[in-house]
């Protein structure tokens, strides 16, 4: 079994090129959050995470690859809702646009 240093390390690294801090709460489970490192903006935050399986490094690697997994789809979600809003609002200005030449 790894130590509690040696799990946060490991889950801390498996983010990179991203931050990734990775802490205990008193229950002892974990809280992970990670951000882009110049500009500070989360990209994912996690908590309640429980340790007892983590138990492998085959564990660990399942759990960020999962937590990876949501950041994708996150992101991609996100990507989605923002260019449909810029499509409307595109179509509105266009719109608005036309009804001024009438």
């Amino acid at each position: 079994m790894l130590s509690i240093l040696e799990l946060r390390h490991t889950i801390e690294c498996g983010f990179l090129p991203l931050s990734c801090s990775c802490t205990v709460n008193p229950d002892g489970s974990l809280m992970i959050k990670v951000f882009e490192p110049s500009s500070g903006q989360v990209e994912l935050l996690v908590t309640g995470i429980s340790t007892a399986n983590l138990t492998s490094s085959r564990a660990i690697a399942n759990l960020i690859s999962e937590l990876r997994s949501e950041m994708a789809t996150t992101r991609v979600s996100f990507a989605q809702q923002a260019r449909s809003t810029i499509s409307k609002r595109t179509f509105s200005v266009t719109q608005g646009q036309q009804d001024l030449s009438a």
